[in-house]
């Protein structure tokens, strides 16, 4: 008999979530049903993508709350991930980069918030680069028997009680935390199943490669400037693809850095604090690894707007570390 044939299938995600529900004994399962809701959505997302034909691909010539050309894709997407929290009954409110304004479900009993960008890097869906979702969940802080405040969401990155991506590539993955630790899940389209296939990830302490755009370098601060010859000097090599979920998935897995700061052009920063900064720091240091916007932790903030934008500094903890020396020197 074949050895293979006698492997195990692995454990899925549902049963991986079972197992994990005793975490969580305030959440009597809520917590667990929304997880299934947004890997649902998921489902169908990757099958959107798979399919890239011209109903996926291309822009709807409007704009979203960003002043970003809004793809078919982040229409779609927002619209299928918006439906499947609605009906699964456990979101109260949702506030999504294609949306000015808070989305009200309906559902005023249900205890959680969801802060998501339906789909990060879509402008690269043409091109066949790969592209993610990225969410982060609060409990909310107002009564129930109503629809979820601003209050409700504008909640520091240290409240969440979970977060993650799913990577659109390759392979669809879903790579989650709900605070202790950090999973990845490889999602099985035959079979219509994830399943674990990296347990408890841990990030390097220290890599040696930093994603960046480099063309905006002469505009970015003194301090960041300063750290990118000293990549150079010590030989790092350079891998940035443009799609934040991509970036951010090869250095938590290999090790390395990532930075998106504050320019000239965009003192601010440019990636938006509340589904985007905020999850991916969350899952940073569930990792091991720091986040910062060069000087402050991520985490720490407090958001002041739905799409405040932010700077980011996130990967390895020693690379962001030094990074950090470099911005307050």
């Amino acid at each position: 008999m074949n050895d293979a044939l006698a492997l195990p299938v692995g454990t899925t995600l549902d049963r991986f979530i079972q197992r994990k529900q005793e975490d969580f004994p305030f959440a009597t399962g809520e917590l667990s049903q929304l997880l299934r809701d947004i890997v649902l959505a998921a489902k169908i997302v990757a099958r959107d993508i798979s399919r890239f034909d011209l109903e996926t691909v291309g822009h709807m010539g409007t704009e979203n709350v960003q002043g970003e050309q809004q793809q078919k894709l982040d229409v779609i997407a927002n619209i299928r991930f918006i439906r499947a929290l609605r009906n699964g009954g456990e979101v109260c409110t949702i506030v999504s980069e294609e949306e000015e304004d808070l989305i009200h479900t309906g559902n005023q009993h249900a205890k959680y918030i969801v802060a998501m960008d339906p789909v990060d890097g879509s402008s690269n869906i043409d091109v066949n680069i790969p592209v993610g979702t990225i969410f982060a969940i609060y409990r909310r802080l107002s009564e129930a028997n109503a629809d979820g405040t601003l209050e409700d969401c504008l909640q520091q990155g240290t409240r969440q009680v979970a977060a993650g991506y799913i990577l659109y590539g390759a392979s669809t993955m879903l790579v989650y935390s709900t605070g202790r630790g950090v999973n990845g899940f490889t999602y099985e389209a035959t079979l219509g199943e994830f399943f674990l296939s990296h347990p408890d990830i841990k990030t390097p302490n220290m890599g040696s490669q930093y994603s960046c755009n480099e063309a905006n370098v002469s505009s970015f601060p003194l301090g960041i400037q300063n750290y990118l010859a000293y990549c150079k000097s010590e030989k790092y090599s350079s891998r940035y693809i443009g799609s934040l979920v991509a970036d951010f998935h090869r250095n938590l897995v290999k090790g390395g850095i990532y930075f998106y700061p504050g320019s000239t052009k965009n003192p601010g920063g440019k990636l938006r604090l509340l589904y985007e900064c905020n999850p991916l720091a969350f899952l940073a240091e569930q990792a091991g690894g720091k986040a910062t916007d060069g000087v402050e932790r991520i985490l720490d903030k407090q958001p002041t707007e739905l799409h405040e934008r932010c700077p980011l500094v996130i990967g390895s903890a020693d690379m962001v570390e030094k990074v950090r020396r470099y911005m307050t020197l």
